[in-house]
């Protein structure tokens, strides 16, 4: 019961934590309430994926014709079964990660965990059994859950977070979305896609806030063309779940509205597992619903240390992981260097995909740089025009006067997968001329990113 690390929560955080930690020759032990993989594997990241995946095939059936194929009469589906796809894919994952715990010798206990004085651990299993853990170091990555708002409690039926839009029975025929971060714009795009009329309230100007502007209006035209209506600067004032579905009073610039559906997904983002944990007991300090940590993640009590979505750093899956791994890392006494938050990329697996690093214009500007900016279109693409998609587009913010990557935007099919470009650029502090002299392949998307920096340098050859 011994252990030199033990790790609280499995998710991107926690099982990462205890591979590199075992990798290092530390005695592990994870700890885990419900399923290995913790939320991104089984609730968030992966099977929202699989429906996205399934929306877009069956909006690939719908444009056959425009391929030169023949036309699927009637293309249809069953929503079950997309939903069963979806939680298939999350399973085997999650199998996937009791794999790799037998395969680094890491002891996985099933059960909650409460953190103890004296460097334990306290866990209940299923059959109400209690059983105390000590380790030298104790690594808390309990993770978030839905945030509810008090004038949107969600009941789970009418009033939905995120787990019950992935295993809802029936497919609603209309559906409200409060909030448009990543997680609301693309349950929004699956629901339409699939056929439900889909509303979306945002509170901020622009839809997908926290990306460069550019970005937002562009896929927020994107996707009111594609049939979801979008109201921004608008907020749900409070819900009606009296009658058959739910009736949400808004408040818009112009006047209050009432909006009417089958139902409502509150997707106002997330609030940190850290309530029944142990840490008042222990004296691990919080502030305002997040774990106070140092630069390697050690909480306010000597031996206990947190990750992920419970600190006030990015609410990311793969800030989470390398968090864990410079955590463990230090713990070993490498030679450990410390994450640079201002180089972490951010997607949304919304149709068009979104993706970004660095500063957005707007910051860049506010910031006093001076500025090169190039923008590329998809349209100009051999690829994309190939592909049959040309819609977005890619964004370079370069600082004018020493070369330096600031920024970084795209919008289109696929972008999520090259946005790695620019992060591995920036993080070796490359240039904007030596992304212009690295040879990038012909026709591939990619290529688009090297067109964006020669429209910021003067030198872009096809628009």
């Amino acid at each position: 019961m011994n252990y030199d690390i033990i790790v609280i929560g499995s998710g991107p955080g926690g099982y990462v934590t205890a591979i590199r930690a075992a990798q290092l020759g530390f005695k592990t032990a994870i700890i885990e309430k419900e399923s290995l993989g913790g939320i991104c594997l089984n609730w968030g990241c992966i099977p929202t994926k699989a429906l996205l995946k399934s929306a877009h095939v069956f909006k690939y059936l719908q444009q056959a014709e425009q391929y030169g194929l023949n036309k699927v009469e009637n293309p249809g589906f069953d929503f079950s079964k997309v939903i069963q796809r979806s939680r298939g894919v999350a399973t085997k994952m999650s199998g996937g990660i009791a794999f790799l715990m037998k395969k680094n010798k890491i002891d996985v206990i099933m059960g909650t965990a409460k953190v103890q004085k004296g460097k334990k651990v306290s866990v209940i299993d299923k059959d109400g059994k209690l059983t105390e853990y000590s380790g030298e170091h104790i690594i808390i990555a309990t993770g978030a859950r839905s945030r509810e708002l008090p004038n949107i409690p969600q009941d789970g039926k009418k009033i939905i977070g995120y787990r019950q839009a992935m295993v809802l029975p029936e497919q609603p025929k209309s559906m409200i979305v409060v909030g448009s971060g990543a997680i609301g714009i693309e349950f929004a795009d699956f629901y339409n896609t699939m056929g439900t009329k889909v509303t979306v309230v945002e509170f901020m100007p622009n839809i997908l806030p926290v990306e460069d502007e550019d970005s937002s209006k562009h896929v927020e035209k994107s996707l009111k063309k594609s049939g979801i209506e979008i109201m921004t600067n608008a907020s749900v004032e409070s819900v009606d779940t009296s009658g058959n579905g739910v009736k949400a009073t808004v408040k818009t610039a112009t006047g209050t509205i009432t909006l009417e559906a089958d139902i409502l997904l509150s997707a106002v983002g997330i609030a940190s597992n850290i309530e029944g944990q142990g840490f008042e007991e222990v004296g691990i300090q919080t502030d305002k619903g997040k774990v106070l940590v140092n630069e390697w993640y050690e909480t306010s009590v000597p031996g206990y240390y947190a990750i992920g979505d419970i600190l006030p750093t990015q609410a990311l899956a793969h800030v989470a992981s390398a968090e864990g791994i410079t955590c463990v890392e230090k713990i070993k006494g490498l030679h450990v260097e410390k994450i640079d938050y201002g180089n972490v990329p951010g997607c949304t697996y919304c149709h068009p995909e979104v993706a970004s690093v660095g500063l957005t214009e707007k910051q860049a500007k506010e910031k006093g740089y001076e500025l090169k900016v190039g923008k590329f279109p998809f349209s100009a693409s051999g690829k994309a025009t190939a592909n049959g998609d040309t819609d977005g587009f890619i964004k370079v913010i370069f600082d004018a006067k020493y070369g330096e990557w600031l920024g970084c935007h795209m919008v289109g099919d696929g972008v999520t997968d090259m946005i790695a470009e620019a992060v591995v650029a920036r993080k070796l502090e490359t240039t904007g001329h030596e992304v212009l002299k690295a040879i990038h392949p012909h026709p591939t998307i990619s290529e688009a990113v090297m067109e964006a920096v020669a429209a910021a340098y003067g030198e872009v050859i096809h628009i």
